[in-house]
């Protein structure tokens, strides 16, 4: 049997508003199902992203004890702060910071140097990593993912409510209509697995898509690339996603005078994610730099 768990606050006097992208989740089922994939602990670094009226915040730091919510709308925010055990981050998330929330989040748990808990750094090992969460506002979802991915070092695992249509992309194999630039920078840098489906009626508003959430666990030892240089390569590569790469890549590759083997007579599509990082790689090697959108 399901629990439904009361939001921080129900919906009155709080209209979704449309250019913040704002679709509530209140399916006790679904936020369970939700909350049962995460399976936080205490302890554990939690981050929230767009927590709204909170359906998915308070059985989270019923486990937690502790939460760190990002939240841009003022109204919202001021809601959330009247919740003793929420820190409210007020602001836009592609202006986040999430190195500095993992120092935070460590610092106050007396994580740093001093554990090997889940979430936690070891001494003379790595520093405190955040699980983050999130009904991410399905306008800005993708510029999210990719603010994000600067900080893949500093997460332990990334738990997001989507359009499908969005997570079809992010999992897609090669030589599949979904499968694009979202796909190949994503699976370069995280294990990703589709999790749960969520119809529209789960939402208020309901969204006129279909949801999914989708696990994202960054790989312990992702291979060495300079990440800018290799999206820029499948940028270029998807830009045309219809033609052969020697149109595309291929006069990109030209330009940087780069005389190695690499089969252009193939569409974007085709190219699986380990032949473009091999290509960024033989490009420009890059020895302590393959996390250019890492910090």
């Amino acid at each position: 049997m399901t629990r439904a768990h009361p939001p921080l606050g129900d919906a009155h006097g709080h209209r979704a508003r449309k250019r913040f992208g704002q679709h509530f989740l209140t399916d006790p089922a679904v936020i369970d199902a939700i909350v049962r994939a995460i399976d936080p602990e205490a302890g554990d670094c939690v981050v929230e992203i767009g927590p709204g009226l909170g359906a998915l915040t308070q059985p989270l730091v019923e486990r937690l004890q502790r939460l760190t919510v990002v939240e841009l709308d003022r109204d919202l925010a001021a809601r959330l702060r009247r919740h003793p055990q929420l820190d409210v981050v007020e602001a836009d998330v592609l202006t986040v910071d999430f190195g500095a929330l993992a120092d935070r989040c460590a610092a106050a748990a007396g994580a740093v140097g001093t554990g090997d808990a889940v979430g936690q750094a070891a001494p003379g090992s790595r520093r405190a990593r955040l699980r983050v969460v999130g009904n991410l506002p399905y306008n800005i979802s993708t510029p999210i993912l990719f603010h994000l991915l600067r900080w893949a070092d500093r997460v332990r695992d990334q738990h997001f409510m989507l359009q499908k249509e969005v997570v079809d992309r992010m999992v897609a194999a090669p030589a599949t209509a979904a499968y694009g630039r979202l796909s190949v920078m994503l699976q370069w840098r995280y294990a990703m697995e589709a999790v749960l489906g969520v119809p529209p009626e789960a939402f208020d508003p309901p969204p006129k898509v279909d949801s999914a959430v989708v696990r994202m666990e960054p790989w312990a030892q992702p291979a060495a690339v300079d990440a800018a240089l290799l999206e820029e390569l499948v940028q270029v590569a998807f830009s045309q996603r219809r033609k052969l790469l020697r149109h595309t890549l291929g006069r990109w590759l030209d330009a940087r005078g780069y005389g190695g083997a690499f089969d252009l007579q193939r569409r974007a599509e085709e190219v699986p994610v380990a032949e473009y990082v091999a290509l960024a790689q033989a490009l420009r090697p890059a020895p302590g730099n393959q996390a250019a959108l890492s910090q």
